[in-house]
């Protein structure tokens, strides 16, 4: 064994008994089972979860529409508390509060320029389902499950993360709440303070009023944007973006999208972000652009062929960039840290888009995200 514990966890044979979420076919629903952890690996620790929170990137796994291996364990907007460390660990300690993000190799030519986002290994390190090594971090009985996703596999009591993708908070950051800052929050504003790098006194448009969108909402009145319009069809999303900080919510049925956001910046606006990764909005967002525009995307297509036809004489005339965005270009030890910092100075209320549900009600909570019920749901154990 080597791995150092406290009184309130132990390892007994290298393996403890955990709960987890479990998906055993797509478009199934979870499966609350008890499952199989192994200890952590010298670069791991294991996390008591606190709250995780559900993200489109965990029903697009659920839904067929990401590769994943299943069975297995999605999350990767947890929280919590470190109760177990490698012995390898020198970022944090048993005790501490974290929040988990997504994982990252450290070594690569992205990594080195603390661009973890674009680290050249994401993908087999946040969807692979096993360590670098080949191992899986969770079993149920002989059967080995998918397991490591984002570096963490969050819908559980418990959690073994990397060093790299967890970020130690303060002792007063709500514990319970903060797992989507690592995700879906840090996206949505990193996208505006960070990748489109908004000035104050600009023009932006927000395709989308989940959680990805208000977040930028509020990342944007917090820089000081003057216009902020929000795209989104549920009327309760667009009132509370206007209470986060939107100038303007457009219901996208009342006419043609870009014709409709010009009525309101006749020369088009200087930003968009897209959250829906849906063609025709995408294309509508393009006609939003004024010159030098940036649309940055976000979202998770269906389709992995979706793809948007752009003109080239009005690319060039107008010298627009569109541009993708992962994470929300962020560092997530700087940037996770910056957000609970705008939260403890009243700038950045994120706490007003969550709804909190038992662990145990998780097929309820996706229900009620995927029907527009609630804008961001955080599981929480008892």
């Amino acid at each position: 064994m080597h791995c150092k514990t406290n009184s309130d966890y132990s390892m007994k044979e290298q393996q403890v008994q955990i709960t987890a979420a479990v998906v055993r076919e797509t478009t199934k629903d979870f499966s609350v089972e008890n499952v199989t952890l192994s200890e952590p690996a010298a670069h791991e620790v294991v996390v008591q979860i606190s709250g995780v929170g559900i993200c489109h990137t965990d029903l697009a796994v659920q839904a067929g529409h990401l590769p994943f291996p299943l069975p297995g364990v999605l999350g990767h907007e947890g929280s919590g508390t470190v109760v177990s460390v490698g012995t390898d660990v020198t970022k944090v300690k048993i005790g501490d509060k974290v929040g988990l993000t997504f994982n990252s190799c450290g070594k690569c030519a992205q990594c080195s320029k603390n661009e973890p986002a674009y680290c050249h290994e994401f993908m087999p390190l946040n969807l692979g389902g096993v360590r670098p090594d080949g191992s899986s971090t969770l079993s149920v009985g002989d059967t080995t499950l998918g397991s490591n996703f984002f570096g963490q596999s969050s819908f559980a009591s418990h959690a073994i993360a990397n060093e790299r993708n967890i970020v130690k908070v303060p002792d007063d950051a709500p514990l319970e709440l903060i797992g989507p800052l690592g995700c879906g929050i840090q996206t949505g504003a990193g996208a505006i303070l960070n990748s489109l790098d908004c000035e104050p006194g600009s023009t932006l448009l927000i395709l989308g009023g989940g959680s990805v969108g208000l977040a930028a909402v509020m990342a944007a009145a917090a820089r000081g944007v003057a216009t902020i319009i929000v795209v989104e069809p549920h009327e309760s999303r667009r009132q509370l973006a206007l209470d986060l900080g939107a100038t303007h919510g457009v219901d996208p049925s009342e006419g043609v999208l870009s014709e409709l956001v010009r009525a309101i910046v006749p020369q088009g606006v200087d930003y968009a972000l897209d959250t829906t990764a849906i063609v025709p909005v995408l294309e509508q967002a393009i006609l939003s652009l004024g010159h030098r525009g940036t649309l940055g995307t976000v979202g998770v297509p269906s389709d992995p062929e979706a793809a948007v036809s752009l003109n080239l004489i009005q690319s060039t005339v107008t010298g627009m960039t569109v541009t993708g965005i992962v994470e929300g270009d962020s560092n997530p030890d700087v940037f996770i840290p910056e957000l609970l910092d705008l939260h403890r100075a009243g700038k950045f209320p994120f706490d007003k888009i969550i709804t909190v549900r038992p662990f145990t009600e998780i097929n309820e909570a996706v229900a009620a995200q995927h029907n527009g019920d609630v804008v961001k749901v955080v599981l929480v154990h008892n």
